[in-house]
């Protein structure tokens, strides 16, 4: 029997209605999840760094006034960049010590260096154990934890479909920041970091999505019933998503949300209009341009 993947990126494509990828013989991840899980592994000692170069406050939103203890009472401290150096070591040293004690190995010293070093040179064997998906998670978990911390502003992420590049059989995921409207969108691939659009190249990558039949937020017009069936698997864009995506003006998207008469819903006093609406006006304006 194929076992399925239990990695990170398997289970964000199962959540965006995809199906996980087969495990590798013997493995417990794919070989897309565990070349992420080295990837990500190899980042945390540079995010370890640049979250100390924040220590002091700069850069973050979110420091504190540290009012005592340290040298220097009253210094303005970034309490999410030590928490996020913190919790790099404790978990890198947790992973670590579980290779030592099942491998019965000598261990590194106790330092973000070393243990990447190690636990890196033991991927395979991480990726068999029956931990795999754990170790995915928490890697993952600590990697988007210290992007918070270098980049505070909120980013919204709105899955958009399966890679287009030839042999590439990884997921595409728009990161949208609503605080920093002078920053492109960016289209991404979760297996290739090469693979990779900034919003106002979106209508050229649309193309080549219809064109392979990928899926396009999950909700595009030839699933559209199915969508509606399936609730959890439909996605809502606010207007400024779709503003940035689309590379257009906020007032246009109104406009066309009203004439087309784009499905919507409120939430905490947010107007989301369906994607698969949105797809299907905005689409059908690219093809006949």
């Amino acid at each position: 029997m194929t076992t399925v993947c239990v990695g990170t990126g398997c289970v964000r494509r199962e959540a965006a209605g995809r199906a996980r990828r087969p495990a590798a013989p013997a493995g417990r991840l794919c070989p897309d999840c565990h070349e992420r899980l080295v990837r990500e592994l190899n980042r945390l000692p540079e995010l370890y760094e640049e979250c100390a170069r924040r220590l002091d406050g700069s850069g973050g939103e979110r420091a504190v006034e540290k009012t005592s203890g340290g040298p220097l009472p009253g210094m303005p401290f970034n309490l999410r960049a030590a928490e996020a150096r913190t919790s790099i070591l404790a978990v890198l040293s947790a992973w670590a010590s579980l290779v030592l004690e099942e491998r019965d190995l000598a261990g590194p010293r106790r330092a973000v260096g070393p243990l990447v070093q190690f636990l890196t040179r033991h991927c395979g064997w991480l990726a068999a154990h029956d931990a795999a998906g754990e170790v995915c998670a928490e890697i993952s978990q600590l990697v988007r934890s210290a992007h918070n911390v270098i980049d505070p502003a909120m980013t919204r992420r709105i899955p958009v479909g399966d890679c287009v590049e030839p042999g590439c059989s990884g997921s595409l995921t728009a990161l949208v920041r609503p605080r920093r409207p002078q920053l492109p969108a960016t289209i991404a691939c979760d297996a290739d970091e090469a693979h990779h659009w900034v919003g106002h190249e979106w209508l050229q990558l649309s193309r080549r999505l219809a064109a392979t039949g990928a899926t396009v937020v999950e909700a595009a017009p030839a699933q559209a019933d199915e969508a509606a069936d399936r609730e959890p698997e439909v996605r809502w864009m606010t207007a400024a998503d779709i503003s940035r995506l689309w590379d257009m003006p906020p007032g246009s998207v109104y406009r066309r949300a009203s004439t087309q008469k784009w499905r919507r819903r409120s939430r905490s006093g947010r107007t989301y209009y369906h994607a698969g609406d949105v797809y299907e006006t905005l689409h059908g304006r690219d093809a006949a341009a």
